[in-house]
């Protein structure tokens, strides 16, 4: 089970890192294929197609289980980064029951999502907790605690947030000890 907590531990804030960099390699790949003209750029996409790893059902290992650890906390995560991406979070749990959550997220000028307590109920305390939205639709919000940091994520969760950004909402995390935004 420690391995399997370390193994999560960090995905999140390296994934910004990933889709920053993604980002340049597909305005240089842009730039290469308008230098080919339309062969050419046919040619650049079935090969990089070739180089994209496609599951198979039924081989290789499945998705890591999320540690079955107890959660209390005191949260309040408040940050912008120099991207200008920004949250400010707030969460309350006793014994994996939440008490209080308030958190929205801006991604720079783009646009926000926003996820309040009242909006959700409670249906799972372990192995990690969940959170179903009210008003029927598939939003979820799951908290769950690794070694070094407590973290809320939303999954389905596009109606609560401004158009186009979704992709770019990311979890927020927290340090257990101290109720602060977590560090990477």
């Amino acid at each position: 089970m420690a391995s399997a907590a370390a193994g999560l531990s960090g995905v999140a804030s390296r994934l910004r890192g990933v889709v920053s960099r993604l980002r340049g390699v597909a305005a240089r790949l842009l730039r290469i294929a308008s230098l080919l003209g339309k062969p050419g750029a046919i040619l650049l996409a079935l090969g990089a197609c070739a180089m994209i790893p496609i599951p198979i059902p039924g081989r290789g290992p499945g998705p890591t289980p999320i540690a079955d650890r107890p959660i209390d906390l005191d949260g309040a995560c408040v940050q912008t980064e120099e991207d200008g991406f920004s949250e400010d979070a707030r969460l309350t749990v006793r014994d994996n029951r939440v008490l209080a959550l308030d958190w929205s997220l801006r991604v720079g000028r783009r646009g926000s999502c926003s996820f309040r307590q009242s909006d959700f109920r409670q249906t799972k305390t372990r192995p990690h907790i969940e959170l179903v939205a009210r008003d029927g639709s598939a939003c979820r919000l799951m908290i769950w605690q690794e070694p070094r940091r407590i973290t809320l994520a939303h999954v389905d969760c596009e109606n609560r947030c401004t158009p186009g950004i979704y992709d770019q909402a990311w979890p927020v995390m927290f340090d257990p000890n101290s109720g602060r935004c977590a560090r990477p």
